[in-house]
């Protein structure tokens, strides 16, 4: 099925960031934390043991253990996909916030929703910032990580909570690639995949902007080949790298919608070396509060995750790495997101039994985190394709 959704009310009153209020959040959460003695087997033959698996749980298991979905964070998300974690009302919600909850698009009256931080990460789980058995950071002596290691640990979480099949597996950018694997790597275990805002592989284009981004990193004096823990970090190169980064998530449109050629804090040109525009001025609070939660380290190693990332690799064609799968597709793409295009999810689409997939390309203007921004979209195609498919006691 091929859908397109105009969302003309967007282009008259375009949102360019969400509203949260905490009377509609879920609340109050806890990060809990699972910890794994046994050795994580890696892709590249490497071994990672022990390892810890951060995360967050939504809703209420039911007794037969059938409305478990597992969303998958982005690059730069965690395992706090909704509510708060303290009473401060300056705090920021989970990064889905307005997604996950009583009567949302994930909707915890029904389904009990996880989500962990990625292996590799910096909140949390083990990663290239963790301490090492050696009583040391691990820095570069972390072994190189792939989506399909990232899922592996899910899979060990998964387990250690007790669910043998997911209800779903949703998630949009690097999350709709964990979310694919998921249905490769093990197709007995996934009713549904939500697979949003992503690519089946990663093209040049998305290789080229994270090795820019990479390149930010190393040419910073404070990087120190992976080697600043305890001293100052390289916050410079991440913030850039974070900057370019961000640049791809947005469209021209919302650039110019939002800024313009607004001047910051000055009425003219001052024809010098300095932020005079309103969107350097936003790139570059964008890669300051980036550095503040985020390991420059583990920026490096799920960025070469995604390079990496080719879920046909192996096959002789993507339609051959698909053929055991057993799950039920929704994709979703959209107009505007030049980072992971609809011709990439047309791919998926394609290589996918035509009775098994439903795709919906959406009209938006607010680029590749449309699928953040567009809530009411969103929780139409979601939520109904989730009601849809939901397994009744």
């Amino acid at each position: 099925m091929v859908d397109f959704v105009d969302n003309l009310d967007n282009f008259r009153n375009p949102k360019v960031q969400i509203r949260f209020n905490r009377a509609r959040s879920i609340g109050r959460v806890q990060r809990q934390y699972a910890h794994f003695d046994q050795s994580l087997h890696l892709a590249n033959g490497a071994t990672l043991s022990p390892f810890t698996i951060a995360y967050e749980t939504y809703g209420q298991l039911n007794s037969d253990r059938t409305n478990a979905i597992l969303i998958c964070h982005a690059l730069s998300g965690d395992a706090h996909v909704a509510g708060f974690h303290t009473d401060d009302l300056g705090e920021q919600p989970g990064w889905w916030d307005e997604a996950v909850g009583p009567g949302k698009m994930f909707d915890t009256n029904h389904f009990f929703v996880i989500c962990s931080n990625v292996i590799g990460g910096c909140q949390g789980s083990t990663g290239p910032g963790s301490i090492a058995p050696d009583g040391k950071p691990y820095a570069l002596r972390f072994p190189m990580v792939t989506i399909a290691d990232m899922v592996l640990a899910q899979r060990h979480l998964i387990d250690v909570l007790g669910i043998h099949r997911l209800f779903a597996v949703a998630g949009g950018s690097m999350g709709g690639m964990q979310a694919l694997q998921w249905a490769v790597d093990y197709p007995d275990r996934v009713h549904t995949v939500l697979f949003i805002a992503s690519a089946p592989r990663s093209s040049a284009q998305n290789i080229a902007f994270n090795e820019i981004g990479r390149q930010a990193i190393y040419a910073d004096p404070n990087w120190k080949h992976g080697n600043y823990y305890g001293q100052s970090p390289p916050a410079a190169g991440l913030a850039v790298a974070r900057m370019v980064g961000h640049m791809t998530y947005m469209s021209e449109y919302s650039l110019e919608t939002k800024f313009g050629r607004q001047l910051q804090d000055i009425n003219q040109l001052g024809y010098r070396f300095g932020t005079e525009f309103a969107v350097e001025s936003y790139l570059q609070h964008q890669g300051e509060k980036f550095v503040k939660r985020f390991d420059a380290n583990s920026y490096l190693y799920i960025t070469k995750a995604l390079d990496y990332f080719d879920i046909g690799a192996g096959y002789d064609s993507l339609a051959s790495a698909l053929a055991q799968t057993q799950a039920a597709f929704l994709v979703i793409s959209f107009s505007s997101d030049w980072l992971y295009t609809a011709a990439q999810a047309r791919e998926l689409v394609n290589a996918l039994p035509v009775h098994r997939v439903e795709y919906h390309h959406v009209t938006a203007f607010l680029g590749h985190d449309s699928f953040l921004l567009e809530v009411e979209t969103m929780t139409q195609l979601v939520g109904g394709y989730l009601h849809k498919h939901r397994i009744l006691p």
